[in-house]
């Protein structure tokens, strides 16, 4: 597998590309995405409608075609204490975790990493556990809900970036449902959208984070 493919080496790119994703909840309170690339060619999808899609805790990565590429999942936790056989997803709180499992569904598999944030109040941030690669996990910092959050890695050097999108021929910020997902060189884009799916569960399960933007910080236009 070419380095840094965690789970596709098709979605690693050469040079920095800026990515636009678009939110796309029209029937309801949902996890609809979908991600083109600079000439407008569709990279990734989620179509997650289903009136009950939040409450399984599931959110499933496609490509153009439809393929299944990544099954997230909130941490199911079973209290086998009083009952084995009872299961049941988390609520939110401060230790709520979130794993990702290659292609559709998680039966019989297991998870590749895992997302945990890591405060509630002030600015938080977010770590990535990789469980293939244990010394390679990740720090997000920021805040999604501002749109306005990295990636780093564990030396600390920048690989993916969120930021509010900018029209560019009006120089106008677009809504929060428009935002521009930037990868460095080598960085797996199907990971990062994996995790932009998660960051977007865990900013509907807490209120605003409190941290202040700088409009300016958001300038990136394709």
């Amino acid at each position: 597998m070419k380095a840094g493919a965690v789970v596709e080496e098709g979605f690693i790119y050469e040079e920095e590309i800026q990515l636009t994703v678009f939110k796309t909840s029209l029937f309801f309170t949902g996890d609809g995405f979908t991600v083109y690339d600079p000439k407008g060619t569709l990279v990734f999808r989620v179509d997650s409608y289903e009136p009950d899609a939040r409450d399984k805790g599931e959110l499933i990565l496609m490509d153009a075609s439809g393929r299944c590429l990544l099954t997230v999942r909130r941490k199911v936790h079973c209290n086998k204490t009083r009952d084995p056989f009872a299961c049941t997803v988390r609520r939110p709180s401060l230790h709520q975790r979130w794993e990702g499992f290659l292609g559709e569904g998680i039966d019989g598999k297991k998870p590749i990493f895992s997302v945990k944030r890591s405060s509630i109040i002030g600015r938080s941030g977010v770590t990535v556990e990789m469980y293939s690669n244990p010394g390679e996990d990740y720090q997000i910092e920021g805040s999604f809900s501002h749109r306005c959050c990295t990636i780093f890695n564990a030396t600390k050097e920048s690989v993916a970036e969120i930021r509010r999108k900018v029209d560019a021929s009006t120089h106008v910020m677009l809504g929060k449902d428009v935002f521009t997902l930037c990868l460095k060189p080598g960085f797996d884009g199907a990971f990062a959208m994996g995790l932009v799916l998660v960051l977007d569960q865990i900013s509907d399960d807490y209120e605003d984070d409190g941290l202040q933007v700088d409009p300016a910080a958001n300038d990136l236009s394709l």
